[in-house]
This record gives structure tokens, C-alpha cells and sequence, in this order.
């Protein structure tokens, strides 16, 4: 019996021992899992329009929850502060000068690298969704289904894998719809999955939707202080076309079409045609918001200041209300990633391809190395690896994307791509990082005549250099001066600040492969592509 007893006694713990290495393969297998990447990405977003960063300007509780489930980056900026290039750089890891992609104008190699590509190559199904605003068709993805160009807010054009076609709907829904069905029916689901989200929102011209026209309507938005800059040391400031008081167009950009056509302006017919695009019940919704409005404001009359502060009311409501139908999409993608078991194993990222202005220093759009549109939202999710609120201050950029998710997947990151994988530094592992980021923006003469520059920014200071028909540089004291109002470079007392950021410039530009020649290259084939005399 005791023989007996002792053979029983080593069977139960053999078999426990089993079942205790089954756990444990299970546990091991379930982190060597390769995470699922969905990349959300709208247009022309600026933190200051996140409720995560704390302005108070709106709500977008679905954009929040990334930053609650994982991190938010406090100081993400881009290379190139306009569309297509910035995209450009965001699939490459590599900056405008070296992609190829300098401006909006010069076309975009498709068959150079990408991260897609090398995902697509390591078993992973690939989609791109909405706004690329890249020509031709899309490389490194099973999927594709994109808008032409900048794509229309109403009754939308996709190019569904090389066809085009016409949705019915606002293009914030259609394109979560799209995306929410490539999810659910056209992915083959026992592989990984890379998933590009695109919204066009809130891209200029800043349509709602018909839900949200009345969002906040009880809200009047007190401008920034700096909103009547009047850019003293600042020439390049000065030369700008992006003012809200005297570029800001009434109709196109304001929804003032008026039907007895009295407000004429230089865009109004372009915004017809996107107004012709609705359907009458559309129209109906639309006029019975607007018509009261512009009756409104044509009985007032309004001049100065009083019409700069009219202006970027109406500008900030449309652009928020078109920012609330992005953050449903969000929401939906993460509902749809929980419900069906993908949340864990999903990295989530939220970005813009670039800042915007919201009314400081008296703007709209972007392009200017200032902070306002070389900075970017960035907020990232992976309940697998990322403790919920963590906070990231280091300096990161739009470089960072490719690098990340390659690493993430386990994948090769090539040499030649330029930016650095965050995944060490939201695990709070990156002992050491960037002290440093470098800009460059190339289109000029061009819309918005901002000047050519480059620039550097560190913890502290920035460094800016206008060039082409101007020779103009500019110092700002970051700590001291946040806003950008004071330029310091010819201040004896930022001397040798001047001098460490001189040197701080020629160390980016002499690390990436900038230089003069690349300038000009790029420049004359604008000039070239825009017909205009060299």
C-alpha cells in the first residue's frame, strides 16, 4: 500500500507540474503575441483642441481615453508643418529632404520603403483609410481605400483599391464606417493587423456635421493673447497670408453664402460647389443653422477688431464641431478593439499630421515653426506594455512613428531610417534620448506666403533661419518666453545661447544630410512645378 501511495503521490504532482508548464507556455505565448497597430491620424489637429492637454477649449472624451489607457506626449512635434509631406514622413521614418516629399507640390516615391511595407513582408494585414494625400496608389498595403487629394466633407470620393467611387454621408462616418467594416469582414483574422485610420477632419474648411451644428453655440471663445500680434523682430511673422482678420474668407472659410450673393470674396464659388454637394435634406439642416447667422451678420456691419473677434468665433466653433465627429469615430474603434478581444493586444495611436493655429498671434493654419504648429498631438495606448497615465516630456517627432511599430513587431529597423523607437521611452527604459529635433519647411513662394526656413529646438531654446528672399534669424527663450512674442537673437545677453544654438543647428543638418544644395534642389523644382520664374 505505501508502494501504491507514493506512485498516486508522484502521478498528482506530475500532472500538476503539466498543468502548472501549459500556464505558463499560455502566459509566454500571450507576450510574445505580435500586437495588432491601428494608427489614427486627422488633419491639421492641435493639441490645444484635446481636452487631454488641459486648454478647456472642448471635450473629446474617446481621444482622452488613450492617454488615460496608456501615454500622452507633451512634446511631439513634426519635421514639416503641412500635409502631404508630413504623411510622407510618418510612413518613412525619414525626413522631407531624404523621402523626397518637401512640399505639396512635388510628387511622393511609392516605391521607396515604408514601415507597411516591412509589416506586410513580416505576415501582417495591412489597410490604409481616408486621407493620404499622397498621389498614386498606396504601397506596403492589402487594403486601400483613400481619399483623392484633400476629399470633401460632404457626399465624399474614395479610391477603393485604384476604383473610385462616391459615398453617400459625412466623411468623418464614412470613414470610420469603412474602417470598422474592413475590421469586422475584410481582414483575415488569425494574422496581425496594421490598420491606417485617416480622418480628413478638421481640415480647412471646417464643415460639421449636421448633429453638431449647434455644439457649444452658447460658447463665446476668448481670443489668445497674442491675438493682435503686430510681430515687432518678427519680418517672416509679419509677411504671413494667414491672419483671420484679413485672409480668413467669409464665405468659403465662414459658411457666409449668403443666397442674395451680396457677400462676394475671393473663394465663394469654391464653396458653392462643396455646398452643391449635399443632399436637399442636408441643405435643409444647413440653412435652417446658417441663414439666420448670416443674416445677422450682414445687418452689423462689422469692422476691426470687432470683425477679427466675429471671424474667430465662427472659425472656432466650426472647427471644434468638426473635431467632435472625429472623437465618435475614435470612440467606435476602441468600442469595436474591446468587444471583440483585441484591446489588449492593440497599440493605439492618436496623432495629427501637424499643429494648427487657433487664433494666436492672429492665425489660422499651420507651416510656421512656431510652437503652435510644430507640435503635435501624440497620444499612445498598449495595455500590454504601457502603464495607463504615463506622462512622456522628452522631445519626440514624426520620425518616431516607422521606428516604433517596426519595433514593436519585432521587425528589422533598417538603417537609414532617421527617427528613434519610443517603445523603451514609454516603458521608461530609454536612458538616454534626443537632446534635439530639426525642422525644415519648403513652400514658398507659395498659399499662405510663409517663408522658407529651418530651424532647432531644444529642452529650452529654439532657433529659426528665413531664407530664400529674406535673411532673417530668430531666438526665442522657450521658459521665458513661450508664446514666441520676443526674438532674442540679437540680444548681447543670449550670446552665447546664439553661438550653442548655431552649433546645435549645423550638428542636425550635418546628422540628417541637410545642406544648401538640397535647399536649392527642392526650390527650383518648386518653382518649376508652380510656373514661376526662377
Amino acid at each position: 500500500m505505501k508502494n501504491v501511495s507514493i506512485i498516486i503521490i508522484t502521478l498528482l504532482m506530475l500532472c500538476f507540474s503539466c498543468k502548472e508548464d501549459k500556464k505558463e507556455a499560455v502566459v509566454v505565448e500571450k507576450e510574445a503575441q505580435t500586437p495588432n497597430i491601428v494608427f489614427i491620424m486627422s488633419d491639421d489637429h492641435a493639441y490645444q483642441a484635446i481636452s487631454a492637454y488641459g486648454y478647456g477649449l472642448n471635450n473629446t472624451p474617446n481621444i482622452d481615453r488613450i492617454a488615460k489607457e496608456g501615454a500622452i506626449f507633451n512634446r511631439g512635434f513634426v519635421t514639416n508643418s503641412i500635409c502631404a509631406p508630413s504623411r510622407a514622413v510618418m510612413l518613412t521614418g525619414k525626413h522631407s529632404f531624404v523621402n523626397g516629399k518637401v512640399d505639396n507640390v512635388s510628387p511622393f516615391n511609392w516605391d521607396q520603403d515604408n514601415f507597411a511595407k516591412s509589416l506586410q513582408k513580416a505576415g501582417y494585414q495591412t489597410a490604409m483609410i481616408g486621407k493620404i494625400h499622397l498621389d498614386g496608389l498606396p504601397q506596403g498595403f492589402d487594403y486601400s481605400n483613400v481619399l483623392p487629394g484633400q476629399g470633401q466633407y460632404y457626399s465624399p470620393e474614395f479610391i477603393e483599391n485604384g476604383i473610385k467611387k462616391t459615398y453617400p454621408g459625412y466623411i468623418t462616418q464614412v470613414t470610420t464606417d469603412i474602417a470598422l467594416d474592413w475590421l469586422e469582414n475584410k481582414r483575415e483574422k488569425d494574422k496581425p493587423f496594421l490598420m491606417l485610420y485617416h480622418q480628413k477632419a478638421p481640415h480647412r474648411t471646417w464643415m460639421p456635421e449636421e448633429k453638431y451644428l449647434t455644439l457649444m453655440d452658447s460658447v463665446t471663445f476668448d481670443p489668445p493673447a497674442n491675438f493682435f500680434d503686430n510681430y515687432e523682430g518678427r519680418p517672416a511673422a509679419a509677411a504671413q497670408e494667414m491672419s483671420i482678420l484679413e485672409d480668413m474668407d467669409l464665405v468659403y472659410d465662414l459658411k457666409m453664402l449668403d443666397k442674395d450673393g451680396d457677400i462676394k470674396t475671393k473663394y465663394r464659388g469654391m464653396f458653392q460647389r462643396k455646398y452643391d454637394r449635399m443632399t436637399e435634406e442636408q441643405k435643409a439642416a444647413w440653412d435652417a443653422y446658417y441663414d439666420p447667422i448670416i443674416a445677422d451678420f450682414k445687418s452689423k456691419k462689422l469692422e476691426g477688431k470687432e470683425l477679427a473677434i466675429w471671424k474667430y468665433n465662427r472659425y472656432m466653433h466650426d472647427y471644434i464641431r468638426t473635431i467632435q465627429s472625429v472623437d465618435d469615430g475614435v470612440g467606435e474603434v476602441l468600442d469595436y478593439l474591446k468587444a471583440n478581444g483585441l484591446e489588449e493586444n492593440t497599440i493605439v495611436v492618436y496623432t495629427s499630421d501637424q499643429g494648427f493655429y487657433l487664433g494666436e498671434h492672429g492665425w489660422f493654419d499651420k507651416r510656421f515653426m512656431y510652437e503652435e504648429s510644430f507640435r503635435t498631438p501624440i497620444l499612445m495606448k498598449y495595455p500590454n506594455e504601457i502603464k495607463a497615465g504615463t506622462v512622456i516630456n522628452e522631445l519626440v517627432q514624426n520620425l518616431d512613428f516607422a521606428p516604433t511599430f517596426l519595433d514593436y513587431a519585432g521587425v528589422e529597423i533598417p538603417k537609414d531610417i532617421q527617427g528613434e523607437s519610443l517603445r523603451k521611452l514609454v516603458k521608461g527604459e530609454a536612458s538616454e534620448w534626443r537632446d534635439a529635433i530639426y525642422y525644415t519647411f519648403y513652400e514658398f513662394p507659395g498659399e499662405h506666403r510663409v517663408k522658407r526656413h529651418h530651424g532647432v529646438r531644444t529642452d529650452r531654446y529654439k532657433l529659426i533661419h528665413f531664407y530664400y528672399d529674406i535673411d532673417q534669424w530668430e531666438l526665442y527663450d522657450l521658459e521665458k518666453d513661450p508664446s514666441e512674442m520676443h526674438n532674442v537673437y540679437n540680444n548681447p545677453e543670449y550670446s552665447s545661447v546664439q553661438e550653442d544654438m548655431h552649433k546645435q543647428l549645423e550638428r542636425m543638418r550635418t546628422k540628417y544630410g541637410d545642406n544648401d544644395e538640397l535647399d536649392k534642389k527642392s526650390l527650383d523644382h518648386y518653382l518649376d512645378a508652380k510656373n514661376i520664374n526662377h
